[in-house]
């Protein structure tokens, strides 16, 4: 009988509208063994009901609807521990304040360096954040 490895693996969700971007996102951390989700939309993913499995979230910024900002500030209101990188092609977009809690966070000008992503996401999995209240 093989051995099963009972290691989580960490899921990265990925909300983008650019279905390029989704594609090469899901190769990069699929690549470094991240379990990954992909939404085209924010609300695709708050309807997924697939929140609560998520470890950490990345999201482009300038989206139909549902802004990168608006659905950090939503999945913040679920899970205020999550961490939350936000990826934008519109740096003048940023002088919004992203987020209640800004040590969730990080934001990444695209085109971004892969590399980079990986170790902010692994960075962010490592630290500790609190639980919310009740939780």
């Amino acid at each position: 009988m093989a051995m099963t490895d009972h290691r989580h693996r960490s899921v990265i969700a990925v909300v983008d509208d650019d279905p390029g971007i989704l594609d090469s996102v899901e190769s990069l951390l699929s690549s470094a063994d991240y379990e990954v989700r992909l939404f085209s939309t924010a609300t695709a993913l708050l309807e997924s009901g697939g929140l609560p499995a998520i470890d950490c979230l990345i999201s482009d910024v300038a989206m139909p609807l549902m802004d990168g900002f608006e659905l950090a500030r939503a999945v913040q209101a679920v899970r205020p521990a999550l961490p939350v990188i936000l990826v934008t092609g519109r740096p003048d977009l940023l002088r919004r304040s992203p987020l209640d809690r800004p040590g969730h966070y990080r934001v990444f000008k695209k085109p971004f360096d892969g590399q980079e992503l990986l170790t902010a996401v692994a960075l962010m999995l490592r630290t500790p954040r609190p639980h919310a209240p009740g939780s």
